[in-house]
């Protein structure tokens, strides 16, 4: 009788072993790792939208010194711009536009040919017409205030920002959210106001016309950011550089349009006054451009003006 009852035991132990170890001889099919794939990419595009990030911060908060040390100074000790306001605005645009399109080209002629789209292009061609007079605006409020006075006055984006994508986007902030905005626009003013010293006003104030220039500026600033947010996202389907074509357009054709009335650009001749700090100038306008753009395509417009 030990014979059959060890028979038994021995048929019951396979029963239950073979679902255990067929696993371990099934044959391999490529998505036993899958899920350990899609964490490592997920890991990975969250450490490339923080390096994004952290590369805007440090090209905003340059940007305005550049701007600041290409100023000369004359013989009164007031500072200006010795070089056309615009130039520098009107040159990033056409090493854009052509930078981008080149990259379109190597992606192949259809996609050279999307840029060409209407819908996209009467959507982005009206932004980067308000994007221009924004440029504008910096150009002439820099000319005006020092770099410290500009950045304290740029603190209000982050709530304007806020407001502006609850009316357009319907994206509402919590309590907490909108305390912390507040905070971190007050503890901005504080910080550079602590920092600025009597040098960066130049003396003798700050002009109103400046501070109102900046404030025109975060408008169309924080404007702008909300309704790229909004519509690069609703056209993700086309690459970045594509819609940068189409944003630069017509923001080219505004600031080109501005030139011929600043009574400088032209008249003066147009590399009048540029020397190498003013290269940096066109340099940092074309790395703070590309860069936001990708920045609004990735994120959002709250954390571009966080930035």
């Amino acid at each position: 009788w030990l014979k059959p009852l060890g028979f038994r035991l021995f048929q019951g132990l396979l029963l239950v072993a073979v679902p255990l170890l067929r696993p371990m001889f099934a044959k391999y099919t490529g998505k036993e790792f899958e899920g350990l794939k899609n964490q490592a990419a997920g890991s990975a595009g969250t450490l490339a939208k923080i390096g994004l990030f952290v590369f805007f911060v440090f090209t905003r908060a340059i940007h305005p010194t550049i701007i600041d040390a290409s100023k000369s100074v004359n013989e009164d000790g007031k500072k200006y711009f010795a070089y056309g306001k615009m130039t520098v605005v009107l040159g990033e645009t056409v090493i854009t536009i052509i930078v981008a399109q080149l990259m379109a080209l190597a992606a192949g002629m259809p996609m050279w040919r999307s840029i060409w789209a209407p819908k996209p292009m009467k959507v982005f061609s009206m932004i980067g017409f308000v994007y221009a007079v924004g440029d504008y605006l910096e150009m002439a409020s820099m000319g005006a205030l020092g770099g410290a006075a500009y950045q304290i006055l740029l603190q209000s984006k982050l709530v304007v920002t806020a407001l502006m994508m609850w009316g357009i986007k319907g994206t509402k902030q919590t309590p907490l959210q909108w305390n912390i905005l507040f905070l971190v626009m007050l503890s901005m003013c504080v910080y550079m106001i602590g920092t600025s010293g009597d040098s960066s006003s130049g003396g003798g104030g700050i002009p109103i016309m400046g501070v109102f220039n900046v404030l025109m500026k975060v408008s169309v600033s924080c404007l702008c950011a909300v309704l790229s947010d909004k519509y690069m996202k609703d056209f993700k389907s086309e690459p970045i550089y594509v819609q940068l074509v189409q944003f630069k357009c017509a923001w080219f054709v505004t600031i080109l349009a501005l030139t011929f009335v600043d009574g400088q650009t032209w008249q003066n001749g147009f590399f009048t006054g540029w020397n190498k700090v003013t290269v940096g100038v066109l340099t940092s306008f074309t790395v703070k451009g590309w860069s936001t753009l990708y920045l609004l395509a990735i994120l959002d417009s709250v954390l571009k003006n966080i930035g």
